[in-house]
């Protein structure tokens, strides 16, 4: 019994992490089944419709899982939770009401196919409180967790102070985890006894000849590592196992698309934009209609980018700046309260409408759904000169959307962005490009994802840019 408190005790946050997210998941599917058995009878007992919905049910939940994370409380904020979990439920309600409503045409129910029927508001009421559910157990679960687990004091080691700042921000904005209570040099000859006063160590831009002994000291004291990501571990990131008569190799395979799913990635690419840009062709003409009676012609405004292998290519977006914007501020990216942007303007760049343009780039090949965004020509050799491996981007085809335009923001260093593009690169598969495809919705929930440039930051050239040049 004594064994069995002590593990409980020691234990006690991650018992109740699970508790909560098994009841999470189970009063988010009784939502579903209790409100759509109203007028569905067969939900009510044991019968093929029930048995076929839970299946339906259960394995588009468990892709949305995969695809928008779960119940993660305790790792992230409650927001970005919140909006993941709701996107996904969201999809699993709609996948499975569509199902229950293909089964429901049958002689006994309808005789064909109706989606906005007596079912639907049903639909709009399940999915509210599911919504509130999800708000209500992720801020409660986050809310008991961080009492149960006080923030752990971390050790930054740094190669120089002056990177102390920006990282040390990056870390405040998960300080329930972690508080930086300790800055050191990777040579200050007192590290060893710093290492073992803390929780966590943070390992940021360390020389490679003395990472590797560091990790060791922090191992051998048994202390968690966060170590800032370089190329060489993006690099080795997706690497596979490999042993060699005795001996054990990492395999790093520079070809990472194989012909079939090039075949398949471009199939998606003409699929989906197409499909998309005639359902959102009315919206599209409403937005064009917009822009000339705000700031006149043009409505787009076209843009030589950079994609894969070092081409050029046109891209297109809708207009969102004055039409003198470039004789005002010539290459000048975004930046706070910039007097060039229109009105509609504004609200196009907070939804992201002024990139539906790209769809045409989509179709026609210049550029993918999923892929580095297309860098302005006026940035590249900058970034090349400082960045060498900025080239190293130019292995995949330009994208709408991708890894760095989910996870950063618009202002994220191009430095950062770079890692963030190489890590999509190296660890492609056509299931992680669906996974960014739909996790692309949680930008919209995302506040400071468009912020833009300060003015006097001095990376007020960032890797995607929007800076509107009319052609």
């Amino acid at each position: 019994m004594r064994k069995l408190a002590g593990f409980l005790r020691r234990n006690r946050s991650a018992l109740l992490v699970g508790a909560l997210r098994v009841l999470t998941y189970l009063t988010l599917t009784l939502l579903f089944f209790g409100l759509m058995s109203v007028n569905n009878w067969p939900l009510r007992h044991l019968s093929r419709t029930l048995a076929t919905t839970l299946l339906t049910w259960t394995l588009t939940a468990v892709a949305m899982l995969h695809i928008y994370g779960g119940y993660d409380v305790g790792r992230k904020k409650s927001k970005p939770i919140i909006s993941s979990m709701a996107l996904g439920i969201l999809c699993v309600d709609l996948v499975t009401y569509l199902q229950l409503q293909i089964m429901n045409v049958n002689p006994d129910n309808n005789a064909h196919l109706t989606i906005f029927g007596a079912d639907f508001p049903w639909l709009l009421a399940c999915f509210a409180f599911q919504a509130l559910l999800i708000v209500v157990m992720v801020r409660l679960g986050n809310r008991l967790y961080f009492r149960l687990h006080q923030s752990r004091a971390c050790l930054l080691i740094l190669n120089q102070f002056e990177d102390a700042q920006a990282i040390a921000e990056k870390i405040g904005v998960y300080r329930l985890q972690w508080q930086v209570r300790d800055i050191a040099l990777w040579s200050d000859p007192d590290l060893n006894r710093r290492i073992e006063a803390a929780d966590v160590v943070f390992l940021a831009n360390i020389p490679d000849e003395v990472r590797m002994p560091l990790l060791k000291v922090c191992y051998d004291l048994r202390r968690d590592v966060l170590c800032k990501a370089q190329l060489q571990d993006i690099m080795l990131s997706a690497a596979q196992p490999l042993v060699v008569d005795d001996a054990l190799f990492l395999e790093m395979d520079y070809h990472k698309m194989t012909p079939m799913q090039l075949a398949v990635k471009r199939s998606m690419d003409i699929l989906v934009s197409l499909t998309v840009l005639i359902v959102l062709s009315p919206l599209m003409l409403l937005i064009s209609l917009a822009i000339l009676l705000d700031d006149g012609a043009p409505v787009l405004f076209r843009q030589q980018r950079l994609t894969s292998g070092g081409r050029c290519f046109t891209i297109r977006k809708f207009r969102t700046m004055r039409r003198d914007a470039e004789a005002l501020a010539p290459d000048v990216s975004e930046q706070a309260d910039d007097p060039r942007i229109t009105r509609v303007g504004h609200f196009l760049r907070k939804w992201r409408l002024d990139e539906l343009p790209q769809l045409w780039n989509i179709l026609i090949g210049d550029m993918t759904l999923v892929g580095p965004r297309p860098e302005m020509l006026g940035n590249v050799e900058k970034y090349k000169s400082a960045l060498p491996t900025f080239v190293y981007r130019e292995k995949m085809k330009a994208g709408l959307t991708g890894y760095a335009q989910i996870e950063g923001r618009y202002n994220t260093s191009p430095e950062d962005k770079l890692m963030l593009d190489l890590m999509y690169i190296e660890n492609f598969s056509l299931w992680n490009d669906v996974r960014l495809f739909f996790r692309t919705l949680t930008v919209f929930f995302k506040k400071d994802s468009t912020a833009p440039f300060r003015a006097a930051d001095p990376s007020a050239s960032p890797a995607e840019g929007r800076k509107d040049e009319t052609v």
